[in-house]
């Protein structure tokens, strides 16, 4: 399935599902295998899937260093990658945020290094400077510009304002927010301003950190970095689960997986041109390249999503169980 989208005015034509590479980053996941995740990436690639996301944050560096494997034994011309620059990163470790020119021009020829490319087709600015003049952030992106080594650029984690300020000293075309079905706060003002603007837009954890995939029951326990999360913890991950299991019978009338209807349901928001799906083996690759060009009814779309609300699972706690 080779569906392209043309990503807000970056020109780009991309996948809709792009291929995530937090998961190579293990202080967050544990260790995970390179050759299952290269294994996979070839299979998105066979499969269809342009889009390849990453950053130097990830694992410090190391999932640029696969995505570059993956890269050597491929025409470059085509894949479309996206990587994000923000951390100065110390010896011992420890980073602290940095989007000064100097060092954007020094971090974005280490990152094509390590992927062995020549461009990066979307550089994005991980996070928000605050220290950093919004005119040197800007000249030094247009310089990586006019030099030929990024095509586009734009932000990740950036506010609404944030972005809207960016965008008086240089052409951010593209944002890359968090949203999932549990956590839609960016429709209040980000989404849709990037829809009025045209500026593409790529959500991250659109499968709330595996929490929608389906294949939880609510008694699991996690060894990474969800074990310090709320909504991964005794009664409210229950709740959650519960409430995500509920739609199966859903699913089903779509002959969709739980983990297809969810994609499937984000994709339609039309603010949203693309979901990142972090996949760590062949096998997620193939069910969530599934939900590409699938829909539901509008009826069953606000069903989904009365299912997943906050409030909603809250009320299936304070009942304790009984949906309401």
């Amino acid at each position: 399935m080779n569906e392209r989208i043309v990503f807000g005015n970056t020109g780009l034509e991309v996948s809709p599902i792009c291929f995530g590479t937090w998961q190579l980053s293990p202080r967050f996941w544990g260790e995970q295998s390179k050759t299952d995740i290269l294994d996979a990436m070839n299979a998105a690639f066979d499969a269809g899937i342009n889009f390849f996301d990453t950053a130097d944050a990830y694992g410090d560096g190391y999932a640029e260093t696969v995505l570059g494997e993956f890269l050597a034994e491929k025409s470059r011309e085509t894949i479309v990658i996206c990587t994000k620059v923000f951390n100065h990163f110390n010896p011992d470790a420890s980073r602290y945020p940095d989007l000064s020119p100097e060092h954007i021009l020094q971090r974005c020829d280490l990152q094509l290094q390590r992927m062995g490319i020549e461009t990066i087709d979307l550089y994005l600015l991980h996070m928000f400077d605050p220290l950093t003049p919004l005119a040197d952030m800007a000249g030094a992106l247009d310089s990586l510009k006019k030099q030929g080594k990024i095509r586009s650029y734009g932000v990740s984690n950036h506010t609404v304002e944030q972005l809207r300020a960016h965008r008086y000293f240089g052409n951010y075309d593209a944002a890359q927010p968090l949203y999932s079905l549990i956590d839609t706060e960016t429709e209040s003002d980000l989404l849709p301003y990037c829809e009025a603007e045209n500026i593409g837009v790529m959500v991250y954890s659109p499968m709330h950190k595996g929490l929608l995939t389906g294949k939880y029951s609510g008694s699991e326990t996690f060894t990474d970095f969800r074990k310090h999360l709320g909504e991964f913890q005794s009664e409210r991950f229950q709740a959650i689960a519960a409430a995500v299991q509920s739609l199966v019978p859903l699913a089903e009338k779509y002959h969709l997986s739980t983990y297809q209807l969810v994609l499937a349901a984000t994709l339609m928001h039309p603010g949203i041109d693309v979901a990142i799906v972090g996949i760590k083996n062949p096998s997620q690759i193939t069910e969530a390249i599934g939900a590409i060009g699938k829909t539901i009814s509008r009826e069953d779309y606000f069903a989904v999503r009365k299912t997943l609300a906050i409030d909603s699972i809250s009320k299936i706690q304070d009942t304790g169980g009984e949906r309401k």
